[in-house]
């Protein structure tokens, strides 16, 4: 449906794909941070201790907010102006979260964390622009290759809170936080060597209402399972560092399980495009959910650093086939001047729906325990894999790139 835009050079193509991949490298960091340390802090200064994973929690609310915000500069200014004024917000949130720390003010962290949020958002559109220009028998090549450097921000994010966590004794992770933001301001050097079309005036207009293409079955599909697929993998993400505290692991501990739960989201990224081409999405979406599922069940069988390890790296696994496999959907949803309004909706209703399931992570494990998260995982599950059970075959295993 979308194999009339514009056709990049060749050099430009491959340029693009190298900065997108090592901007998504280094923004991933910001993400891994927040998710690393947000309860921790959280449950350090937040008034009343049921709120401790709120700062996450309000993380993900930056992200579904700033979403629609986010397509809307992109479809008139172009893609690269939303990408600076994402890592703007960036440098502010990690300059804030210092401020915070040193203050004790757990508000202002709060806000720190939304503009954390406003950063991911604009980082999640890099794999929709990585398909900006492609031939499309290598759009979801392009994709898949882009979302690989968050490998990167796999090992860059968990080392960047184990080396400096420490570096202003008197107020723990405030380094952290200002070594985010100078990382964020690399991200902005980096983007601004990308080359993308600019929009066209029937890219501004728009194209077909929401409502129908939102009406689509394959639509309906991609976005239920994408948005299941990211909301598991933030629901237990958002509880999993306190968790393993409350089990009485270490903080060092809890930052490798993150750093190897980064990497196994990001590294399957190399060659998740191929097996979309070769297999379908719809089949690589299902190999994801069973996956997600088979990481709650390993998490039900004990609460050992071995579990929890396992249980992350599992899910995110899990998280990439899900998750990129659902985007290759939306990619087949829309015309060419429709893409950034329909991919903007895609990922507001994907995090407003992450953010329902953040918020109900933290009190879940307040007022119960890890288990308890566990089991409820898998009402979602349930609900994806019944989406795709119900959605034609023909239509969900569509491959990449068909016209």
């Amino acid at each position: 449906m979308n194999d009339t835009l514009p056709t990049l050079s060749e050099r430009d193509q491959r340029g693009n794909i190298v900065r997108l991949t090592l901007a998504q490298a280094l923004a991933g960091a910001n993400s891994v941070v927040v998710y690393a340390t947000g309860a921790i802090i959280g449950h350090m200064l937040a008034p009343n201790k049921t709120l401790a994973t709120l700062p996450v929690s309000i993380f993900v609310v930056g992200m579904a907010a700033c979403i629609l915000p986010a397509g809307a500069i992109a479809r008139r200014y172009g893609r690269r102006a939303a990408f600076l004024a994402g890592t703007g917000c960036g440098v502010l949130a990690g300059l804030l979260a210092a401020v915070a720390v040193v203050l004790g003010s757990f508000w202002l962290f709060c806000l720190a964390t939304f503009f954390g949020g406003a950063y991911a958002a604009v980082v999640l559109s890099f794999r929709f622009a990585a398909a900006d220009g492609v031939d499309p028998s290598r759009r979801a090549r392009a994709l898949s290759f882009v979302m690989g450097g968050g490998v990167v921000a796999g090992v860059v994010g968990p080392q960047l809170v184990t080396h400096t966590m420490y570096l202003w004794p008197a107020h723990m992770f405030a380094a952290t936080f200002v070594a985010q933001a100078v990382v964020a301001a690399l991200s902005a050097l980096v983007l601004l060597g990308v080359h993308l079309p600019m929009p066209s005036a029937a890219e501004v207009a728009g194209g077909r209402p929401l409502g129908v293409i939102a009406r689509q079955p394959l639509f309906i599909t991609a976005v239920i399972c994408g948005a299941v697929s990211y909301m598991l993998m933030n629901f237990l993400m958002t509880a999993a560092p306190l968790a393993m505290q409350m089990c009485g692991h270490s903080q060092e501990s809890s930052n490798l399980g993150v750093q190897w739960h980064v990497i196994a989201m990001y590294a399957p990224s190399f060659f998740t495009g191929h097996l979309i081409t070769r297999f379908g999405a719809g089949r690589v979406v299902t190999a994801g959910l069973l996956l997600t599922g088979l990481s709650v069940a390993v998490g039900l069988t004990g609460a050992d650093i071995a579990h929890f390890w396992l249980t992350l790296i599992l899910l995110g696994v899990g998280w990439n086939f899900g998750f990129i496999g659902a985007s290759a959907l939306v990619l087949e949803c829309h015309r060419p001047e429709e893409k950034t309004r329909v991919q903007s909706l895609n990922d507001f209703i994907v995090f407003g729906t992450m953010a329902v399931g953040s918020f109900a992570s933290g009190s879940l494990l307040a007022a119960y325990d890890w288990n308890t998260v566990l089991w409820v995982s898998f009402v979602p599950l349930v609900l994806a894999v019944a989406a795709l059970a119900l959605t034609r075959p023909a239509k969900v295993a569509v491959a990449v790139g068909s016209p």
